[in-house]
């Protein structure tokens, strides 16, 4: 039996180091409440506008939105005006829901890069630094960052963010081991991640290419803190709980077909929830459920991919619009 060392973020304690990352468009409460289910030592919210906060904007402040049975959790926003993020920072942590605020300096997605936002500080280190400064200083909570080892493929620069970083005051440092030129592609360069482990004295989580137990248990045996599972998580968020069963010495399980529709469904339902809950603030043209399944297919296809007729159920995705229509399409995808 192994054990790992558990993950100490200000004055939180995670007793279990490998943490589902942040995801747009994935990691919303019916999907974190899974993987803390498989056993996630902790969870982060969808990535929200801190400037749009600041308007009372409804659709992103849903994005905060968490249950009390979610913890460790921490509340992800992103923006590069340092006042604007100290008072997200405040809304964020007078919500009583999260343990800590992680600012995120790493997100590659054009349009927020256009705005100078996520992945754009790491071309200004020192905004980066003034930011979290800003923020440490605005809330009693712990405040992390998670971000890249550089914007450009020829300009690796994480060795200098992790310095100016740490100096502002976080807490804890998460870096996905790819440049924002490479995106979620090419090969993820953990030697970055280990040269600023060797010299950092906060916690440095690693991130990039941790698809399987095996990796996610490697990548902790290298020396970092913690790990993150993004993508290698969506589909198979059992992936935590093969992570343990390998730590005890025992062969990682995977969900029979039964076990696998019962998740599938509870992870619906609890989506549809947050969609009965979002719409109390945001009208649409369709009903909650509606758009729990429109808003389900990307996960639906990463859970049934690979199974005996998923070229059918391709087929079917695009249509799907009810809760009973995704049972058919479970029970089409396995039907041999």
């Amino acid at each position: 039996m192994k054990t790992l060392p558990s993950l100490k973020i200000g004055d939180v304690t995670l007793k279990f180091p490998i943490l589902l990352a942040p995801m747009a468009g994935y990691t919303d409460m019916a999907f974190r409440k899974v993987c803390l289910g498989f056993g996630a030592g902790g969870v982060y919210t969808e990535v929200a506008n801190a400037v749009s906060m600041l308007r009372n904007s409804k659709p992103t402040l849903h994005l905060l939105y968490s249950t009390d049975d979610e913890h460790p959790i921490a509340g992800h926003i992103y923006g590069c005006d340092p006042s604007v993020m100290a008072e997200a920072a405040r809304i964020t942590e007078a919500t009583g829901q999260f343990d800590y605020i992680d600012i995120n300096c790493g997100c590659p997605v054009r349009k927020i890069v256009r705005k100078g936002s996520g992945a754009a500080l790491m071309k200004n280190p020192r905004l980066m630094g003034e930011i979290v400064s800003a923020v440490r200083k605005a809330v009693a909570l712990p405040v992390t960052v998670k971000t890249r080892i550089g914007f450009y493929d020829t300009d690796i620069n994480i060795d200098e963010t992790a310095r100016i970083v740490e100096d502002a005051g976080a807490c804890a440092l998460a870096i996905h081991a790819r440049t924002a030129e490479q995106g979620h592609a090419g090969p993820a360069l953990w030697e970055h991640i280990l040269r600023v482990k060797g010299r950092a004295a906060i916690p440095i989580i690693g991130n990039g290419g941790i698809k399987t137990p095996e990796a996610a248990i490697e990548a902790m045996d290298t020396g970092v803190d913690g790990v993150m599972i993004a993508r290698g998580a969506v589909g198979s968020p059992w992936i935590f709980r093969q992570i343990h069963q390998l730590l005890n010495g025992d062969e990682p399980s995977v969900p029979s077909l039964a076990e696998k529709k019962e998740l599938i469904l509870s992870h619906l339902d609890d989506l549809i929830e947050l969609k009965v809950i979002e719409a109390q603030h945001r009208k649409k043209k369709v009903t909650p459920e509606q758009s729990a399944v429109l808003h389900f297919r990307a996960q639906l296809y990463r859970y049934l991919k690979g199974s005996p007729r998923f070229r059918e159920v391709k087929t079917r995705l695009q249509f799907l619009m009810t809760r009973e229509g995704v049972i058919e399409t479970i029970d089409i995808a396995h039907d041999n």
